[in-house]
């Protein structure tokens, strides 16, 4: 089950549309318009896309046709947008954009580089159905980049507006190789990622208590070990232009600080990816913006524990050492 999936309760003939998930297996459904209503997993049924197809394509009378135009258009999935990250054996994976809404959605995928931006995907992705973007090697993961996915929705006939949507994500190896389970309409297991998991709830009711603290259900298997083992760095990083690239004779001043900023974003990654203890950068003593920057960005990473000098008698004060948590 996955968020926009159409479900029905095994005990009776409603129908409705998975809004979230909460605590203790227990799934919000909207059944009409604006009315939702939190269900134990075990009673629904996910309604298969097979079966509507069926009922869809069959004829009815002209006058049941007829009272059909009078009423509402029902209730609509309105968030269920994913990245889906499927391997292809322990080398590759082939990514996919889902759309498990009943939005048909205009759409741009694309990954921002220093002075363009590369298009990846483009199109309109009807809803309920899925497009395969590329694939993707694992041993690149450091060099995936940002991906921004933009899009608006659209349908024909009346409905409510609804601003454009846009999400900007960039994945980390010790995290991304954890949330894998059965992707929506694909039907297979994936690396998923949900893009409109944080988007406003619109609220009518309020639930209980409880679902104050609830938040979106991203584990329904126990944690999935990493399919490739993630690159050990090495104990000490030189981040000197000249150790980086052989064309830094071109490069401007903020080229070969970008270049060096994110070598060491991506050899940290790494180092916590592959259960390193501790890392040391070598940047120079120099004007010193350099070294500024990465201590700004170590002070606010998560999983660096503290960061001091090393080795004042072998760098000077031209190097840092990263103790990791």
């Amino acid at each position: 089950m996955n968020i926009g999936d159409k479900v029905r309760l095994v005990h009776s003939k409603e129908e409705g549309i998975i809004t979230r998930f909460l605590q203790n297996d227990v799934v919000e459904i909207e059944i009409e318009e604006g009315f939702r209503l939190p269900v134990l997993k075990r009673e629904l049924a996910v309604v298969s896309a097979v079966e509507g197809q069926f009922f869809r394509g069959q004829k009815v009378s002209p006058t049941v046709e007829k009272s059909s135009e009078s009423r509402p258009t029902g209730i609509k999935a309105e968030k269920g947008i994913f990245m889906a990250f499927v391997p292809l054996n322990d080398r590759e994976i082939a990514l996919y954009l889902v759309n498990n809404t009943d939005w048909d959605l205009p759409y741009a995928l694309t990954m921002p580089t220093e002075r363009h931006q590369r298009g990846l995907s483009g199109g309109v992705m009807k809803a309920k159905t899925s497009v395969k973007v590329q694939d993707l090697l694992i041993k690149d993961f450091d060099e995936w980049g940002t991906f921004v996915f933009n899009c608006l929705y659209y349908t024909v006939g009346f409905a409510p507006e609804r601003a454009p949507f846009s999400k900007r994500v960039k994945f980390r190896a010790n995290t991304f190789f954890k949330n894998k389970r059965k992707a929506p309409l694909l039907d297979k297991d994936a690396y998923l990622y949900q893009l409109d998991s944080d988007e406003k709830e619109k609220s009518d009711q309020p639930l209980n208590a409880q679902a104050l603290k609830e938040k979106m259900f991203e584990k329904n298997e126990p944690d999935a070990p990493l399919p490739t083992k993630v690159e050990r760095p090495a104990a000490v990083i030189d981040l000197h232009i000249e150790k980086l690239t052989r064309d830094f004779m071109t490069l401007s001043n903020s080229q070969m600080v970008e270049i060096q900023l994110k070598t060491f974003e991506q050899q940290l990654e790494k180092a916590i990816a592959s259960g390193m203890d501790e890392i040391t950068f070598i940047h120079g003593v120099g004007n010193g913006v350099l070294r500024t920057e990465l201590h700004r960005r170590m002070s606010k990473h998560k999983n660096v524990k503290f960061f001091e000098d090393a080795q004042k008698e072998k760098f000077g004060y031209g190097a840092t050492k990263v103790k990791i948590k």
